[in-house]
């Protein structure tokens, strides 16, 4: 029988479990995608990646296949939000998201250390941007895809690094990471 504090999955206590971080940050990613969709775009494909900031959250505090799964909604929600869930475009999202989420994860978990989420960012980035100039390539644009590369490169260093350092900024300072940490210690003392 299960006790009274313990939550669906074996989780004890009253801290949020990872069901519940991946719900919020997936609900946070599908809000910045809202946002960032009414945004005006010079080029059609054109992103400042709003939606990523909640991904990178995930890859600082939860386990790879938490991860997956926040990547994984935002896919869809994005697709869902932006009308394009069931036509080709959508690969463009998931190659993007597929890739630097993939990118990200590597580079966090090798490097934490001496790579700052800003420096996370920035190579998810990049990944996302080189996989969409690569989808653009070979699913819709042809070869002259490669036309548009040095304005994604351009928008997304820039785009990457200030979503990096707002998710530094954000997990030193949040009352929300820090009980989510504080509830993982409890778990793991416990």
């Amino acid at each position: 029988m299960r006790a009274a504090t313990e939550r669906p999955g074996g989780r004890t206590g009253h801290g949020p479990t990872d069901h519940d971080t991946v719900a919020l940050l997936a609900a946070a990613s599908l809000f910045l995608a809202s946002i960032e969709f009414a945004i005006p775009k010079p080029v059609p494909f054109l992103r400042l990646g709003l939606a990523n900031l909640p991904v990178l959250i995930a890859i600082a505090r939860l386990d790879t296949r938490s991860v997956a799964l926040v990547v994984a909604l935002k896919i869809a929600g994005q697709g869902f939000v932006q009308g394009t869930l069931f036509s080709y475009v959508v690969l463009f999202s998931a190659a993007g998201s597929i890739a630097s989420a993939a990118v990200m994860l590597l580079a966090w978990r090798a490097l934490a250390g001496p790579l700052s989420l800003i420096g996370v960012s920035v190579l998810g980035g990049l990944a996302s941007n080189a996989a969409q100039v690569a989808a653009a390539r070979f699913v819709a644009f042809g070869p002259s895809a490669w036309l548009i590369a040095p304005a994604f490169f351009a928008v997304g260093a820039v785009s990457s690094a200030l979503l990096g350092a707002f998710a530094e900024r954000f997990l030193r300072n949040s009352r929300w990471a820090a009980e989510l940490d504080a509830s993982r210690c409890r778990e793991s003392a416990g």
